[in-house]
């Protein structure tokens, strides 16, 4: 339920120009179990959608939908797991081709760490 008056008041913020003050929520469910496993979903009178299921510390994936200004409806899918929070929708900047290709090679190249600061390979330090 915390999750979800969050995520409902983030959305209220982000779109407090336009939003309709009166929203209400016209439909909410909400159901956990003992193994921590969880799902929710609300919707609102203003047009704002979400839903969510997961199980507690260990993943979650839902969805999101709202509209913006301009009348369009914004719409956001995501996971939350071990590989961190990943966010999808039109929205959602895009990290460029050539910025993943240099991280996979950083990730791909530990020992170049080292070249700027050799100390930590346990060589003397170099001199400039």
């Amino acid at each position: 339920m915390l999750k979800c008056i969050a995520l409902v008041a983030i959305l209220g913020l982000a779109n407090a120009d336009h939003i309709e003050k009166d929203a209400q929520i016209i439909n909410y469910q909400s159901d956990s179990h003992p193994d921590g496993s969880y799902q929710y979903a609300y919707e609102t009178t203003n047009g704002i959608v979400g839903q969510e299921q997961g199980i507690g510390a260990v993943g979650a994936s839902g969805s999101s939908q709202h509209v913006a200004p301009d009348g369009s409806i914004v719409k956001l899918s995501y996971t939350a797991d071990h590989n961190g929070f990943i966010p999808q929708g039109s929205h959602v900047p895009l990290i460029p081709e050539a910025i993943i290709r240099s991280l996979e090679w950083n990730k791909a190249h530990p020992e170049e760490d080292n070249y700027l600061h050799p100390e930590l390979d346990g060589a003397p330090p170099a001199h400039y």
